[in-house]
C-alpha cells in the first residue's frame, strides 16, 4: 500500500497554490489578474491535494503541469502582462507547478503500478 501526503512535490505544489491565490493581497491587479491568479491558485492546491491523498493518480500530476502552462500564459492571454507583480507571479508560480507536476510524474507512475499489482 502507498503512503498517502508525503509527497514534497505536492506539498510544494499545495504552497504554490495557496501563495498565488493570496498573491493579490500584496500585487497590484485589475479583475482579470485578480481572477485569474485566484482561481489558478486554488485549482493548483486542490489538485495538489488530489495528488497527496491518492499518490498513484497519474493524471494529477498531468494536471499540475497543464495548469502551470496555463498560468505562465495567462499574463498574455488576459492582458496584464504589464502589471508587474502580478504577471512575475503567474510567470513564475507557472514555471514551479510545471517542475512540481514533472518531478513527481515517477513517483507517482511507480505508485500506480505498485497499485495495479495488488
Amino acid at each position: 500500500m502507498t503512503r498517502t501526503w508525503h509527497r514534497w512535490q505536492d506539498w510544494a505544489a499545495v504552497v504554490i497554490g495557496v501563495l498565488t491565490a493570496l498573491s493579490p493581497i500584496v500585487v497590484s491587479t485589475d479583475a482579470a489578474a485578480l481572477w485569474t491568479l485566484i482561481v489558478f491558485g486554488v485549482l493548483i492546491a486542490g489538485t495538489a491535494l488530489w495528488s497527496l491523498a491518492q499518490p498513484g493518480s497519474v493524471a494529477s500530476e498531468y494536471v499540475h503541469a497543464v495548469l502551470g502552462v496555463l498560468l505562465f500564459i495567462s499574463p498574455w492571454v488576459f492582458g496584464y502582462a504589464d502589471m508587474a507583480g502580478a504577471a512575475w507571479t503567474s510567470w513564475i508560480a507557472g514555471v514551479l507547478t510545471v517542475a512540481a507536476g514533472l518531478a513527481a510524474l515517477p513517483a507517482a507512475q511507480a505508485d500506480h503500478r505498485g497499485l495495479a499489482a495488488h
